[in-house]
This record gives structure tokens, C-alpha cells and sequence, in this order.
């Protein structure tokens, strides 16, 4: 069975401090006497009825209707009770913010600053005259509200979207890295271990016949194993949360240690820039740096640093020889093409006197959001 709550808790007391604005009509009411006294704490007592309703998020049909009731009840209190009770207008003019279909929250002002204005120009009738001109800022603020309290509705729902996607994104990025060790495995690991597979079946075929060639297989063997286990830790080395300036260093580390001039342009400061985001662009980065020795036979090799606003790009530019004819798009590129999907980033080449590889990331940025 299901506990009772007063109001959703995760409005915290947000809506119990609300109610201090009933004090006012309470106060007013107690005033009278008879049916009028008896009338008067049973509008109230709906009034907070509605109010309770509201916070729960009832089905917009209901949602119109209790906040109808409110409306009435303020006019009611007002005209018959005493007009500072229009200071309840505040309890409807929250709620009004909540309507998220546009139309609808256009109606409901409209009708909300009708009742409200309507309800001041008979208290002016009524001789109410001060209390009139007094109500002015007031109703002004009424009115002006629903508006705010709509905006923040909607920068509160833009957050939770862009933390429901970021966590969708880093779901992604772990499934994505699987594959990935998954392949590596396969394509090193796997083709290692298949090797000591043949050497060991190979000493056991020697060891009687041939011993000395034995024992070199053997220590052979040895050989592959350690290459294996080394591979095993450069894999799990790299599982871990890369920075873009550690893989700058890394990167400068194996180009100048094969004999290419290594430099940066544009700036070394990227600690602005997401976890998420830098992880995959120094995976990119890594994969780069890679190819460039393996396949560039280059002699300098320059890196490109460039952030506009919205947007993060790399040139990773080499002198080497491009491709050559015989030479296919690889694993490294399309890989490049995987990480960077998952930001909606893009990776470009060209080959011109070696070859430069672009990658752009757009960046949305939470502050930036909160702006719209």
C-alpha cells in the first residue's frame, strides 16, 4: 500500500511554502459570520484542494479544470470577502507556466489576465480605488510570470535531455570500445596465439628427431609469448580514459622516436573540453599517429588546433606519400569514423604532398542551452 503524500517530493518544500499565502484569506474570512463564514472556509478548503491537485500532473482536461476552480474561487474571495484576496492570483499564475503545448499556455494566460483585470476593474466599481492602483505592479508580476516559470520549465527538460544523451553516449562509446578490443584482439592477439599454436606442435614433432632445432623453436616460442603478453597490457593501457594533451605527448613520444619532426598549432589547452569528448578525439589522435609511421614514410608532421564557438576541429597534416596505389582505406579510418559518429563529428582526408586528416566535433555546450 502506497504511503500518502501531501505533494510529489521532488518539489522538496517548495509547495508548503505556498502556503503561507493562505494565511491572508483565512484571516479575511474569519472576519465574518453565519452561511458567509461557512461559504468562505469552504472555498478556501477547495482552494487547497486544487493547489495539491495541480502539483500532481492530472490529465490536461483535469489540469483545466481545477485550475478553472482556482480562478472562480479568486474572483469569489475577492469580490465578497475582501480584495486583497486577488494576491492569490499567484497560486494560478505558476501553474499556468506548466502548460508545455503553446496554444493551450496562450489560452490560459488569456483567460487568466481576463479574470484578473475584470476582477480589479469591479473592485474599482465597487469603490476600491486604492486598493485598485496597489494591485497594478502586482498584477503586472502575475502576469509576467507564467512566462518565466515556462522558460525555466523548458531549460529544466533540455538539461535532463542532454544528461539523458551524454549517458546515452558513454553506453555507446563502452559498446563501441568493446568492438574494438574485440577486433584488436583478433587481429594481433589472435593471429599470435594461432602462431605458438603451430610452433608448439611443431617442437613436438622435433624434440625426438631434431632436439637442437627443439630447443630453438622452443625459445622461439618464448619470444611470441612475451610479444602476446605485451600486446595484452598495450590493450588494457589503452582502455583507460585518454586527455588529449597526455595523447599529444604520446604522439610527439613515437613520431620523433621514427624520425618525424613533430609540431603543434593552435594551442595546448583542451581541459575546457568534455571527458567524453577528449577521450574520443585522443583515440582518433592515437590511430593517427600510428598510421603516420607505420605507412607515411614522412618527414615532419603537423597538428592543427582550432575551436570556433559550437565547434572543435584537428588538420593532422604529414609530408609523407599519401597513398599509394595499392594502399586501401584501413580499419584506422573507419574506426575514426565509428568514434567521432557518436558526437556527430566527422573525419576528413585529402592527399596533397602526403596527407591531412580533419576532424570536427561540434560541441554543445550546457550554459549555451540555458540561453535559448
Amino acid at each position: 500500500m502506497n504511503n500518502f503524500q501531501l505533494f510529489p517530493k521532488k518539489f522538496g518544500f517548495f509547495p508548503y511554502i505556498f502556503l503561507v499565502y493562505l494565511l491572508m484569506p483565512i484571516f479575511n474570512v474569519s472576519n465574518e459570520k453565519g452561511w458567509k463564514l461557512l461559504i468562505g472556509y469552504t472555498l478556501i478548503l477547495l482552494f487547497l484542494i486544487s493547489y495539491r491537485q495541480l502539483f500532481c500532473f492530472p490529465p490536461v482536461k483535469v489540469y483545466v479544470c481545477w485550475l478553472s476552480i482556482q480562478l472562480a474561487i479568486i474572483v469569489i474571495l475577492s469580490l465578497w470577502y475582501g480584495p486583497y484576496n486577488l494576491f492569490l492570483g499567484f497560486f494560478p499564475s505558476n501553474f499556468i507556466g506548466w502548460f508545455e503545448h503553446k496554444a493551450l499556455f496562450k489560452r490560459a494566460l488569456i483567460v487568466f489576465s481576463s479574470m484578473l483585470l475584470g476582477t480589479l476593474l469591479l473592485l474599482f466599481i465597487q469603490g476600491a480605488h486604492i486598493e485598485t492602483l496597489t494591485f497594478l505592479p502586482f498584477v503586472a508580476v502575475m502576469l509576467i510570470s507564467p512566462f518565466g516559470i515556462r522558460s525555466m520549465n523548458k531549460r529544466m527538460e533540455l538539461e535532463k535531455e542532454l544528461d539523458q544523451a551524454n549517458e546515452k553516449i558513454k553506453e555507446l562509446v563502452k559498446r563501441e570500445e568493446r568492438v574494438r578490443i574485440a577486433r584488436d584482439l583478433h587481429d594481433t592477439l589472435g593471429h599470435t596465439l594461432s602462431l605458438i599454436t603451430l610452433q608448439s606442435q611443431l617442437v613436438q614433432r622435433l624434440v625426438e628427431k631434431q632436439p637442437e632445432r627443439a630447443i630453438e623453436e622452443a625459445r622461439e616460442i618464448e619470444g611470441t609469448s612475451r610479444s602476446a603478453l605485451r600486446q595484452v597490457r598495450e590493450l588494457v593501457s589503452e582502455m583507460r580514459a585518454l586527455t588529449i594533451a597526455e595523447e599529444f605527448i604520446h604522439m610527439e613520444q613515437i613520431l620523433e622516436a621514427a624520425g618525424i619532426k613533430f609540431s603543434q598549432k593552435g594551442g595546448n589547452e583542451f581541459t575546457h573540453l568534455p571527458p567524453l569528448v577528449q577521450n574520443i578525439i585522443a583515440m582518433c589522435l592515437r590511430e593517427a599517429g600510428t598510421n603516420i609511421v607505420k605507412h607515411s614514410k614522412a618527414q615532419n608532421c603537423v597538428v592543427h588546433f582550432q575551436q570556433e564557438k559550437g565547434a572543435f576541429s584537428l588538420k593532422i597534416q604529414d609530408d609523407g606519400i599519401g597513398f599509394s596505389e595499392n594502399m586501401k582505406i584501413g580499419n584506422g579510418l573507419r574506426g575514426m569514423e565509428e568514434r567521432l559518429a557518436l558526437l556527430n563529428g566527422q573525419v576528413e582526408y585529402r592527399v596533397d604532398k602526403g596527407m591531412t586528416l580533419e576532424i570536427t566535433v561540434p560541441l554543445i555546450l550546457k550554459q549555451e542551452e540555458m540561453a535559448l
